[in-house]
């Protein structure tokens, strides 16, 4: 008797969990936002985060409108997928967003954060100086937890 055939289905690689594993947060913007761009690149939605969706168009020939139905269908996954990888007080000021107002408000919130840190740093740095009979390995650990 012959062993039964199985047929094997080819399912793309999910990189989804890459989003999973560490949520959006108030200090891991630019990391979750990689992610989330290689996500999407991975399912060919990365132009949702490009643009709005526009309107829906006037009469227009069905492929046209089927072309603006699954952009909807494209941006409203992205977001549901933007949000579910947030923290929840994230989630709550951002529901409301379109996904492209999203991750632009998302984007001037964080775009500053790495200004302010660098800021900070320089301004700790600035000031010390190694004690004439210090020790150099403590210098250099408080250093390092100024830069760190």
């Amino acid at each position: 008797m012959a062993p039964p055939t199985t047929i094997t289905h080819h399912h793309p690689m999910n990189l989804r969990s890459m989003l999973e594993e560490e949520k959006l947060g108030h200090y891991n913007f630019f990391d979750w936002y990689k992610s989330l761009r290689t996500v999407l690149k991975q399912e060919k939605k990365d132009y949702i985060l490009e643009s709005h969706v526009p309107d829906e168009p006037p009469s227009v020939p069905k492929l046209a409108h089927d072309a603006w139905l699954k952009n909807i269908d494209d941006s409203l996954d992205v977001s549901c997928l933007m949000l579910s990888t947030m923290i929840p007080d994230l989630q709550q000021d951002l529901e409301l967003f379109t996904t492209f107002d999203m991750i632009e408000h998302l984007k001037q919130m964080f775009s500053q954060q790495p200004r302010t840190e660098r800021f900070e740093a320089v301004r700790a740095l600035h000031p010390c100086k190694m004690e004439e009979i210090g020790n150099v390995s403590t210098h250099v650990l408080k250093m390092k937890s100024h830069l760190d």
